[in-house]
């Protein structure tokens, strides 16, 4: 469906600005009014990471006039293999202020506001409130739904994309021209199911493919042209080199959005089952150090998949990953006199395997609390980390 634009355009453009824009303003459906338009709109794109990271480098070389990046975390090196608004130079510093940095160098003529600070239900209506349009580049369940409640309480439209190894997705949601995110999820998946790119990998390039299309939605809401992906969502498959569209339509049994929620809870961080086997069965990378050390029987078991086993481990340790301990077909291998000491990347993982080694009565198991990630900061940081 054609939409009417988003913002009204600014009184002009600059000779400097003309110049910048040509090849904007000779095509017929942007021309002089569009370009104007997006000098005039305020977006606010939300994570500077993967998808945020070729969003705001787009977004500020068509020249949208303001935008604003949130994020309160800072660069990593294994950022770098695809958050290409940022640079070694940049190692440490904040990924705010670093994206704030890139953009004016794309572009002087675009204002940059920063909001270096972790998004939730204390400030998030009052951060969007100024903006116009929102770009949701998150990797989590729970800073999604509170993107989409936020944007539907304040009436604002939001592009939404999503990256996982090689697979994406994008949709505009507007919940007064069509679906939200709650009509195409639901309910979040079980904790634990769906891994995070940290855990399951991202190809670097894909960012650009779905950060590309999200800007080319943007700028299509704000200048009113084309058919925005309200009520589409597209799906894109990297291997195959595929793209297909799926319909979605409002869901006639959601609830409506009258408040923001713990969303936390809402999606959980890990299952129920796995909280409380953690309780008074997690031990510290040192603790585990010093079981290693000494002469009790443990049986060490790595609950992370293959690729991340050949990155790194714990030395003694055997790879048995969390899909096969859950399926049940690895718990018959587990020896019975010895204690089972489980971990992961970070400790999420283990955390569920740790309730279903307990349930089928292994109740002295344990698991590590910040898995390998912990072992190779806290006990021997030669090895690598990812």
């Amino acid at each position: 469906m054609s939409l009417p634009p988003l913002v009204e355009p600014a009184e002009s453009l600059t000779v400097d600005e003309v110049r910048r824009y040509s090849r904007h303003l000779i095509i017929p459906d942007v021309a002089m009014a569009g370009q104007k338009r997006l000098k005039n709109a305020k977006v606010l794109v939300v994570g500077a990471g993967g998808l945020g990271s070729p969003a705001l480098l787009y977004l500020a070389a068509a020249g949208v006039g303001t935008l604003g990046v949130v994020d309160f975390d800072v660069v990593d090196e294994s950022n770098l293999q695809r958050q290409v608004i940022h640079g070694q130079s940049d190692i440490g510093r904040s990924k705010a202020e670093s994206a704030r940095d890139s953009v004016r160098e794309v572009n002087p003529y675009v204002t940059v506001n920063v909001h270096e600070t972790r998004l939730d239900n204390s400030n998030v209506l009052e951060i969007f409130s100024g903006y116009d349009l929102i770009l949701d580049g998150t990797d989590n369940f729970a800073t999604r739904y509170m993107v989409n409640d936020a944007c539907v309480l304040l009436n604002k439209p939001y592009v939404w994309g999503s990256i996982y190894r090689f697979d994406g997705q994008v949709s505009v949601f507007w919940n007064e021209y069509g679906p939200n995110y709650r009509d195409l999820y639901p309910d979040p998946p079980p904790p634990g199911m769906v891994p995070s790119c940290a855990e399951g990998g991202v190809l670097g390039v894909l960012c650009a493919a779905i950060g590309s299309v999200m800007v080319n939605e943007a700028i299509k809401l704000i200048t009113g042209i084309g058919d925005p992906l309200v009520g589409r969502l597209l799906v894109f498959d990297a291997l195959e080199m595929t793209w297909r569209e799926v319909r979605v339509r409002k869901d006639p049994n959601t609830a409506p959005i009258t408040e923001l929620i713990d969303y936390e809870s809402f999606c959980g961080v890990v299952s129920e089952e796995a909280q409380e086997a953690a309780v008074g069965s997690t031990i510290t990378a040192q603790e585990l150090k010093e079981l290693l050390d000494s002469d009790k029987q443990i049986h060490l078991v790595d609950v992370r998949e293959p690729a991340e086993w050949e990155i790194v481990r714990i030395p003694g340790a055997v790879l048995v990953p969390k899909d096969v301990i859950l399926r049940g077909d690895a718990l018959a291998d587990l020896p019975q006199d010895k204690q089972i000491v489980m971990y992961c990347k970070t400790g999420v993982r283990s955390a569920e395997t740790l309730a279903a080694v307990k349930a089928a009565g292994f109740w002295d198991a344990v698991h590590v609390q910040g898995g390998v990630t912990a072992w190779v900061k806290q006990i021997d940081p030669s090895l690598p980390s990812y």
